[in-house]
């Protein structure tokens, strides 16, 4: 059981390397990224070592997801990403009505 669990985990991991890789927005990227680094962590708890899950988790998923996003915070990246999606559930909905 734990053997599926670890190759699923590592399907998983390759398909977050594959998907940052060819993902148009920088916003989907972090959050893919962090994703991954989050499921790292875990790889590295079931491989009995503790001390690189918790830096993995802490600067991996934490402190550099963080850096990511202040960055794109100040190139206005994040602020045209949610304005365009609030407009596309706009459309949407005057699309049901």
């Amino acid at each position: 059981m734990i053997m599926i669990f670890k190759i699923i985990l590592l399907l998983i991991l390759v398909i977050n390397a594959i998907a940052v890789a060819f993902v148009k927005d920088n916003l989907v990227a972090v959050v893919v990224y962090m994703t991954s680094s989050s499921i790292m962590s875990i790889i590295w708890i079931l491989l009995e070592s503790p001390d690189l899950a918790i830096t993995e988790a802490a600067v991996g998923a934490g402190i550099t997801s963080v850096l990511f996003f202040i960055t794109l915070k100040k190139i206005q990246q994040i602020d045209t990403t949610l304005t365009s999606i609030n407009q596309d559930t706009k459309e949407e909905e005057n699309h049901e009505k």
